[in-house]
């Protein structure tokens, strides 16, 4: 089962909004979709979902074009709130599964697994105002996933929750995808993209700017970070010359056990210059706790690619 956009156009008026898009994500990929404010993930989104159409281009799913009737196989949580804000929690939960498809029996029993897991307890019984932001973003989430879809679609999932209940998403994800399932996912949070995504999009005004493996998409830029840990002076750094303006330094004090205060920086390999070179420069002038060579973080890639645009 495989979600296929070849050649996607999408324009409102004279705006741009997607332009030439292709993307193949196959079964049981976590896929991340990136991109700034108004790079037109949503747009993409709702044309997957055949809320809107493309003006020219196709997307299919198992080599089908999507339609109404392929988007009943596919959950979607869109980043704005759609509950009803005066409806029971389980009463909405019903009246949705229902509207999928389940019958009476299987609604429940879906109903009651998925409250247990996201531990809502009590709370499906108040109005959904009466709910808080993160409460709210679990049952929209619930929501997405009662009818076991195929293809699962999540806007901002992280949106609104705490570390404990991104946690609970995070295991809903692996659990999700090991079934089979796909998920397509935007966020601006990158630490959970880098961790959750086999492959990712960024988009930027419409436009692929990088795709593929989270790996190849960090090495994307052809950027090398240097980690580096030490008990000697940073000065040495100046004759490669490493930017200081841009490195990331602390002084972490001394450690138990150790006579020496230890400073930690992190900076990017200038081009042309041996990190070998580096690493005796940094021996020469003390004890080398750390030097670690790598990608830099998908956070400082997103940037780099998108001119900081990040919400």
């Amino acid at each position: 089962m495989t979600l296929e956009l070849v050649s996607v156009h999408k324009s409102f008026g004279s705006k741009r909004v997607v332009d030439d898009l292709n993307l193949t994500i196959p079964k049981g990929e976590v896929f991340g979709f990136l991109g700034p404010n108004g790079a037109g993930k949503t747009t993409t989104m709702r044309m997957i979902l055949d809320i809107i159409r493309p003006d020219s281009g196709q997307i299919t799913w198992q080599g089908k074009s999507v339609s109404l009737e392929t988007a009943r196989v596919f959950g979607y949580l869109p980043e704005e709130r759609g509950l009803y804000p005066k409806m029971a929690v389980a009463d909405q939960l019903r009246f949705f599964a229902r509207l999928r498809g389940l019958s009476a029996s299987a609604a429940e029993k879906q109903i009651n697994y998925w409250c247990e897991r996201f531990q809502l307890g009590e709370l499906v019984t108040k109005k959904a105002n009466e709910l808080s932001k993160g409460n709210q973003q679990k049952v929209q989430f619930i929501l997405a996933i009662l009818h076991n879809p195929e293809l699962l679609i999540l806007d901002e999932p992280f949106s609104g929750l705490d570390p404990v209940n991104v946690e609970l998403l995070k295991a809903a994800f692996h659990d999700i995808a090991s079934s089979g399932k796909t998920i397509l996912f935007s966020s601006h949070r990158m630490e959970h993209v880098e961790e959750l995504c086999n492959s990712l999009c960024i988009i930027d005004k419409g436009i692929v700017v990088a795709k593929g493996p989270v790996g190849t998409v960090k090495a994307h830029t052809g950027r090398q970070i240097i980690h580096l840990s030490t008990t000697g002076s940073l000065a040495f750094l100046t004759e490669f010359p490493v930017d200081m303006s841009q490195a990331r330094s602390a002084r972490n004090g001394q450690r138990t056990g150790e006579p020496e205060e230890v400073q930690e920086i992190e900076f990017d390999l200038p081009p042309g210059i041996d990190p070998q070179a580096i690493l005796r420069s940094a021996m020469a002038q003390g004890e080398v706790k750390r030097f670690e060579i790598g990608a830099p973080s998908l956070n400082e890639v997103f940037i780099t690619l998108v001119g900081g645009q990040q919400k």
